[in-house]
């Protein structure tokens, strides 16, 4: 490539940088009748949105400085908008949360922060707006800074009957699993559904380029002992350290919820799987001869501390 050609990309880059600004000037002009700054209300939508933050955690995610960040968590702190706790899992560890007054506070930016992007959207056909969330996604992914590509969210309504349709096809077709695997796979969904707390259980999504790629839940076995159930990830996105993530996540949370260990039920033969579980810590310490899903199998138990 010629210095001439890097240079009028980059002249390219510069305009879409500027036009982007001053669109999204436009969008958060209800900023200006609140008492808010954008970065303050960047960090009002972390805390409302993701439990368990620290202030480490949003200078990172952020980009901001971290004496600014402090002043601004001092002044939250002050109008009772957020308060500090001690991490269940490490007591060195402050964490950050929005009190009831802060979520009282941000809903209302939320809400209009939404209806300015809705009214954005409308104004372009359906075909216009996928176009458009899609090449969003493209440029996310190519300039994301040490991210996979992927993202871990909350269930939506339908990932819970694609998960179900997804574990049943694919252990089907890769380890000849009858539908009485794709029973299971419900019985468990439809039972976290119908008993979920979220003082004890979570469940992730895996999202690549708007598709779903993966999953882990995480529920509770007993009062200091959390189960992580289901894992999985579609042979497309493997590779991509997305299993890693969900397991990660899912001992982090689990930290965050005050378990001190955590079990897993598996069978030998799945050793992608084992193989994420033991670079997470954890041991075997169970092993059982069965019949199920059609196959003679041997069911094993991993554990770790927390």
């Amino acid at each position: 490539m010629s210095p001439q050609q890097i240079d009028d990309r980059a002249q390219t880059v510069r305009r879409f940088n500027r036009f982007y600004t001053r669109l999204m000037g436009l969008l958060h002009e209800h900023l200006l009748a609140s008492a808010f700054s954008l970065t303050e209300v960047r960090i009002l939508y972390e805390l409302a949105h993701r439990s368990g933050l620290t202030g480490s955690d949003l200078c990172r995610e952020l980009g901001l400085d971290a004496g600014y960040l402090s002043r601004v968590i001092t002044g939250f702190e002050k109008k009772g908008l957020i308060e500090k706790t001690r991490s269940p899992a490490d007591g060195r560890v402050t964490q950050l949360e929005l009190t009831d007054a802060g979520r009282a506070i941000f809903q209302p930016l939320e809400d209009a922060s939404q209806r300015e992007v809705v009214a954005m959207l409308e104004k372009l056909s359906v075909p216009e707006q996928k176009q458009l969330v899609g090449a969003m996604g493209e440029i996310e992914s190519l300039l994301a800074e040490g991210t996979p590509g992927f993202i871990l969210r909350d269930p939506q309504p339908g990932d819970m009957g694609w998960v179900i349709h997804r574990q049943g096809a694919l252990y089907a077709q890769e380890y000849g699993w009858t539908t009485a695997f794709e029973a299971l796979v419900a019985e468990i969904v439809v039972k976290y559904m119908h008993d979920y707390d979220p003082k004890s259980d979570r469940c992730w999504i895996a999202e690549k380029d708007g598709k779903v790629v993966g999953s882990v839940f995480l529920v509770r076995h007993d009062e200091t002992t959390a189960k992580l159930r289901l894992l999985y990830v579609e042979p497309s996105a493997r590779g991509l350290g997305i299993g890693r993530r969900l397991v990660e996540e899912c001992m982090r949370h689990a930290r965050l919820l005050g378990y001190h260990r955590m079990i897993l039920w598996t069978n030998a033969g799945l050793d992608a799987a084992r193989h994420i579980y033991e670079k997470a810590g954890f041991a075997l310490i169970e092993e059982e001869q069965h019949h199920s899903f059609g196959k003679d199998l041997t069911g094993q138990i991993f554990a770790r501390d927390l």
